[in-house]
């Protein structure tokens, strides 16, 4: 796991001096800069964990700086502003501005620390909330007592601890990028980032720019591989990548460097892999949609998720599970079912996987008026699953009068393009068409409101 790494821009040399001996006594990684032109230039060759910014500087003030930083799609990283002859005007334009805190002269080395010890923690909290949010519901363990899941668990655990690419195959919805996280958090890159992706995501206008960042002038936009780094990138459905995206990668994990879109500057990430798919990656290989050399290097360790039709005895486990979930974290009335409808489920041969049973879960706790759940409710819904469009609280999700516009706003769109990414099974690609909007636009709106088209298939 690396350790957090740390610029400090601060145009006094006793300064850069003080704060980097103290910040590596810590465990930190520290680079120094004592202008804006030399912070431009280490910022560029590398992403920094947090920035330490002094106001007053010769050449360029670290408003202006934090300034052009924050014009960009996202600044990504937490500032700190630190001066002597800071103004309340001047705190309050850095707080407008996005620093996460500021800091007097002379500097309180306690203070110091404790703030970018806050800092770190809660911007790996915020990104870990988004992430979660976007997965729905997050399961820290895979679910299940059978044989079956109790070896696959042990097997992702002894996979966890080597810092190799790992590659999962299984159906869809049967849980692989449950077992993306659950390695992760067995890892030793435990307290890194975890970035989800699905590669489909990723076939825009400049798919390279999204996975390897981009440079257009001072403007730096940093690609899913810098945003990882520390921690692992989960590439979820390896097999959809674009071919020139597929050789840039093969590279970049070979080299151990890659420049972004537009850039020259050599990149150095520390990242693991783990990708998955549903597809058959020797039948891709065949149809030359898949490199060789590409499926090699990231089949270094595999990872077979079996569909739930072969660990049935599961069921209950994962029917309580979700009960559990969609009881505490949506507030839905508590139900329990009976020893029929539990006997239907465990011979229930589950084609939509634990993502089925998932959704089934939810609509009988949103549409049932009783305690218990009784056979005939559950063969209803299990034979009405494959013609239902919207959900229930679609439906029944009142007009949102109440809310700033802003909010309002977001909460209609993502109503909206869920219930279009539900009634086309998931295409992003017809969604666009349906709405009017430009495909690579509707990427971005989709990852702003934390909407997941991989999760919408078949709901």
């Amino acid at each position: 796991m690396a350790h957090a790494y740390i610029l400090v821009v601060d145009d006094e040399p006793d300064i850069r001096r003080l704060l980097k001996e103290i910040l590596e006594d810590e465990g930190y990684e520290v680079a120094t800069a004592e202008n804006a032109s030399g912070a431009r230039q280490l910022r560029r060759a590398r992403r920094p964990d947090l920035i330490l910014l002094d106001i007053w500087m010769p050449d360029v003030d670290g408003i202006t700086l934090l300034k052009e930083w924050s014009e960009e799609e996202t600044l990504h990283v937490p500032v700190i502003m630190m001066s002597g002859h800071g103004t309340v005007e001047t705190a309050v334009e850095a707080t407008r501005l996005g620093a996460f805190d500021y800091i007097e002269k002379p500097l309180s080395l306690a203070k110091l620390l404790l703030a970018v010890q806050h800092a770190l923690e809660s911007y790996n909290l915020l990104r870990e909330n988004r992430g979660l949010r976007k997965q729905f519901q997050p399961i820290t363990e895979p679910v299940g007592r059978s044989t079956v899941m109790t070896r696959l668990r042990e097997r992702a655990r002894r996979i966890a601890q080597h810092d190799t690419p790992v590659l999962i195959k299984g159906e869809p919805g049967c849980g692989k990028g449950v077992f993306a996280r659950f390695i992760h958090q067995c890892s030793l890159r435990r307290d890194g980032p975890f970035i989800d992706v699905g590669v489909a995501s990723l076939l825009g206008d400049n798919p390279a720019a999204e996975l390897f960042g981009s440079e257009e002038g001072d403007m730096i936009h940093y690609g899913l591989l810098e945003q990882a780094n520390g921690g692992s990138l989960f590439l979820d459905d390896i097999a959809d990548m674009d071919p020139i995206v597929q050789a840039r990668l093969l590279g970049s994990l070979e080299n151990g460097t890659f420049q972004r879109t537009g850039g020259s500057v050599s990149v150095t990430v520390n990242v693991r892999i783990i990708t998955a798919t549903r597809h058959s990656l020797e039948q891709r290989i065949q149809n030359k949609t898949l490199r060789s050399d590409l499926y090699y290097l990231l089949n270094v360790a595999p990872l077979d998720v079996p569909p739930l039709r072969e660990h049935g005895e599961d069921v209950p486990d994962l029917l309580n599970y979700y009960l559990d979930y969609f009881v505490s974290q949506d507030k839905l009335p508590y139900r329990t079912f009976t020893t029929a409808a539990l006997n239907r489920l465990r011979q229930y041969g589950w084609p939509g996987n634990v993502r089925e049973l998932k959704n089934l879960v939810q609509r009988l706790l949103i549409s049932g008026s009783v305690d218990r759940i009784e056979l005939d409710e559950v063969e209803s819904a299990l034979g009405s699953h494959r013609d239902i469009t919207l959900p229930a609280q679609a439906t029944e999700t009142p007009l949102p009068f109440d809310l700033p516009l802003r909010e309002a706003r977001e909460q209609f769109e993502r109503q909206y393009f869920e219930t279009l990414l539900r009634r086309h099974e998931g295409s992003v690609n017809k969604v666009a068409q349906h709405a009017g909007v430009e495909r690579t636009h509707l990427y971005r709106k989709l990852r702003l409101l934390g909407i997941d088209p991989r999760e919408l298939k078949g709901n």
